[in-house]
């Protein structure tokens, strides 16, 4: 739900932007900010006429990478898909003018449709809950199956090496985020645990899967897609920061985090996601196979490397989570407590590497 804005911009300066790029929006606007969003703060416009839109920007002050928070890619897939069988909101304009509101920022259709945070889905019919999961599906695999050329996203990103560029990415993230000092203490957020133990197994070619080339979502979730109001489908994917082209593995993994994090201690909340105590909701393997259905290839041989990976991911996410609060950057009411998250998730990612690295490799058909 959007709320009080707790990162203030120059709405003045905003309505005259939109009064002479973006006509379809009627000033003067209101502006809320939405709760979500721990990366790029997200408000919700109101027009003149009732009319709601959605508006992304970069967090304000001096960024510590320049490969996070990219609105503008953001702006640019979105754009670029709304021609194709995969739902998106519409896009309205894309401002790269930091002079406007202090940083760049897009503006999108607001989507009037259920984000559900908990991803087992607790207030549906199990049959509803087994059609939304298999939607979600769905729509990743149709994503996956997108020819970036078709779509003028052949230069969004290299079609080959994704592990190897990740790692080196991490690696570099890792180093500028652990150097982070609280702006009140003065005490460095610090390295993720085993960091360089994991970047060696990872960088080990035996172990990485065949190199596929596709369009990527970087944070594919059932909380990154809106469903209908109504009825059992996706009407939108959200969140496309970390889009590029890479390795499909990548978000299938990441959809996957439910059944994988309902391991680790602590995680109470996940219970739901073993096998049969929640009606409806389908297993990894079913969730697997209707992948497959539709992307054409079996991930399942890959699925223990890509799960470890992500883990490494998600830590790096966390720590950024944290860098960001101790500069007091983070967008997110409950910053301080996931950036805390880091070190028991790396914890977890190292214990996967271990796992991953007693199973044999299969071969991922086709």
């Amino acid at each position: 739900m959007a709320g009080a804005v707790r990162q203030p911009i120059d709405v003045p300066s905003l309505e005259r932007y939109i009064t002479e790029n973006v006509p379809q929006i009627k000033t003067p606007i209101g502006l809320k900010q939405f709760g979500f969003g721990q990366s790029n703060p997200t408000y919700q416009i109101t027009d003149s006429t009732g009319m709601r839109y959605v508006m992304r920007k970069k967090p304000p002050g001096k960024l510590l990478s320049k490969t996070a928070h990219q609105v503008e890619r953001e702006y640019r897939i979105i754009h670029a898909l709304e021609n194709t069988d995969v739902p998106v909101p519409k896009a309205y304009c894309l401002c790269e003018d930091a002079s406007i509101i202090g940083t760049a920022f897009y503006i999108m259709e607001f989507l009037d449709g259920r984000i559900i945070v908990d991803a087992s889905m607790p207030d549906v019919t199990p049959e509803e809950r087994t059609e939304m999961w298999h939607d979600a599906v769905r729509t990743l695999a149709k994503f996956h199956k997108i020819k970036p050329k078709e779509v003028g996203l052949e230069s969004y990103g290299r079609p080959s090496g994704f592990y190897d560029r990740q790692i080196k990415t991490f690696s570099t993230i890792n180093k500028l985020q652990g150097e982070t000092r609280d702006a009140e203490t003065d005490k460095p957020v610090g390295p993720i645990p085993h960091f360089d133990d994991m970047i060696d197994f990872f960088k080990d070619k035996q172990m990485q899967p065949k190199d596929r080339g596709t369009l990527v979502h970087g944070d594919y979730k059932i909380d990154n897609v809106v469903f209908h109001k109504t009825e059992p489908r996706v009407i939108g994917v959200l969140d496309w920061e970390m889009s590029t082209i890479g390795h499909p593995l990548s978000d299938i993994v990441n959809l996957l985090n439910p059944y994988t994090l309902r391991y680790i201690p602590g995680k109470n909340e996940l219970y739901k996601f073993h096998d049969g105590v929640t009606p409806g909701l389908p297993t990894q393997d079913q969730i697997v196979r209707w992948y497959a259905e539709v992307a054409g290839w079996d991930p399942n041989p890959d699925i223990p490397f890509g799960k470890a990976f992500g883990f490494l991911k998600a830590t790096v996410i966390y720590q950024g989570i944290a860098a960001r609060y101790a500069r007091r950057q983070a967008s997110s009411a409950q910053a301080k407590a996931n950036g805390q998250m880091m070190h028991p998730i790396g914890e977890y990612a190292w214990a996967t590497v271990q796992e991953a690295k007693k199973k044999p490799k299969g071969v991922a058909r086709l």
